[in-house]
């Protein structure tokens, strides 16, 4: 078995007295790409935020390479390693590429290192390196997601959490995105990822956990599940 990378216990988050997370708890091991999935409302982006540090939690345990981060700042959390690519991308768009990818690594003071991973980022997304002085607001939905990606790369996360990157994108660029997460892990990059599009996070994970209203109320492995017929008839649409 891998290593433990991450460790959610009896983790419970309100939103004032309404209960959105009622006691989950879940596992993430190195190179391992880990789906949450449920419909809206099912407390998926909220268990991202929580673990983050975005938002408090009430009761329970977020470990993270053996240490507790349950009341540590967001921002100290980011320094560990631990990133999150939001949900409808929140990338700065008034603010160029170049900009926005320095942004994801304000951390870093070695000026060497900011400067490869900027290369890398633009390895990786050479559409992104032809668009360095544009506005992000002007870039498509796509190249948007890209770019929110590669900022989240800047910090060479050892977690990457991923809260629905194929959202409000056109079919043919989410078999882009799903390339490119695909690519992320076979390089070695943990994802714990989000996604209302339940065939294509089941395609791309080796184990899931299926979220209703605040708790986990099934797991196993992403192949397992994309065969239950409670996933099928209620996620997968055949």
């Amino acid at each position: 078995m891998s290593k433990l990378l991450l460790k959610v216990e009896n983790l419970e988050t309100y939103y004032g007295k309404v209960a959105a997370l009622r006691g989950i708890s879940f596992e993430v091991h190195e190179g391992q790409i880990v789906t949450l999935l449920g419909s809206n409302g099912a407390g998926k982006s909220t268990t991202l935020k929580t673990i983050s540090g975005l938002i408090p939690s009430a009761a329970g345990t977020v470990t993270f390479c053996g240490e507790d981060i349950t009341r540590k700042p967001a921002h100290d959390i980011v320094k560990r390693g631990l990133v999150q690519l939001p949900e409808g991308r929140h990338i700065f768009k008034d603010h160029t590429v170049l900009e926005n990818l320095e942004l994801g690594s304000y951390t870093l003071k070695d000026e060497a290192e900011r400067k490869r991973r900027m290369e890398s980022v633009f390895e990786r997304f050479p559409i992104l390196a032809t668009r360095r002085k544009q506005l992000g607001g002007t870039l498509s939905g796509g190249e948007q997601q890209m770019l929110a990606i590669g900022r989240g790369l800047m910090s060479s996360p050892k977690l990457l959490l991923m809260d629905e990157p194929s959202m409000g994108i056109a079919p043919l660029i989410v078999r882009d995105i799903t390339e490119i997460i695909k690519n992320l892990h076979k390089e070695g990059t943990t994802i714990l990822l989000v996604e209302q599009n339940a065939k294509m996070a089941l395609g791309l994970a080796d184990y899931g956990y299926v979220m209703d209203t605040g708790s986990i109320v099934l797991e196993g492995r992403g192949s397992d599940l994309r065969r239950d017929e409670k996933v099928v008839k209620a996620y997968l649409g055949d």
